[in-house]
């Protein structure tokens, strides 16, 4: 019987040692001599492993934004369905919590994500991975207004969604600029606001 394969466990060691990478030096630092330092390797089985350096950052942008379902599932429309950022299960205060919590923190993982919005201005695969990962917060917030919310206000449920991710995401690098628990609040009373409207029948909402 063989020895079972090293490959995925060094796939793994590779892709984590490249979104470390991202975060620390940006796309144009994250070369395959770094991610090989970084990982403990030779830059040869990063090449073996992994493949060239724009696959391993498509890679390594997968799993960043999807998690672990990223790993094996390379459809990014299926991702979209059952990886969103969001998930649609949560009810409106869980949703917020993780847009203006930890969505919020600044840090590493902020880092990492504008280092891959980047890299998607050159890699096609990677801006379509960033992009839908960002939707994907969009249409989780359509599908709980639509569990939670009344139905006669339907027609403004994604516009709203829309509002709510764009207040979430540009609260997010903000506060990666210039950390503020205070604006934090402020900018989640704003989204509060955008949903309390639709939470009265039409006539009924407030003026």
């Amino acid at each position: 019987m063989g020895r079972p394969s090293v490959a995925p466990q060094r796939r793994r060691q590779i892709v984590d040692a490249t979104i470390q990478c991202m975060a620390s030096h940006g796309v144009s630092g994250t070369t395959l001599e770094r991610i090989a330092d970084t990982a403990g390797m030779a830059r040869g089985h990063i090449r073996h492993f992994a493949g060239n350096r724009d696959e391993l950052l498509i890679d390594a942008a997968r799993v960043f934004f999807f998690g672990d379902a990223g790993w094996d599932e390379t459809d990014i429309a299926t991702l979209f369905r059952v990886a969103p950022l969001v998930s649609p299960a949560a009810d409106i205060a869980g949703a917020l919590d993780y847009l203006f919590g930890e969505f919020a923190e600044p840090g590493s993982e902020n880092a990492a994500a504008l280092a891959f919005i980047d890299a998607g201005r050159t890699i096609p695969e990677i801006h379509l991975i960033v992009l839908q990962a960002y939707r994907s917060i969009q249409h989780a917030l359509n599908a709980i207004f639509t569990r939670e919310l009344p139905p006669e206000n339907a027609d403004a449920f994604d516009s709203t969604a829309y509002a709510v991710f764009s207040l979430a995401l540009g609260n997010t690098f903000t506060n990666d600029l210039d950390p503020s628990p205070e604006r934090i609040a402020q900018a989640r009373q704003s989204a509060e606001g955008l949903i309390a409207a639709l939470s009265y029948p039409r006539d009924d909402r407030p003026r």
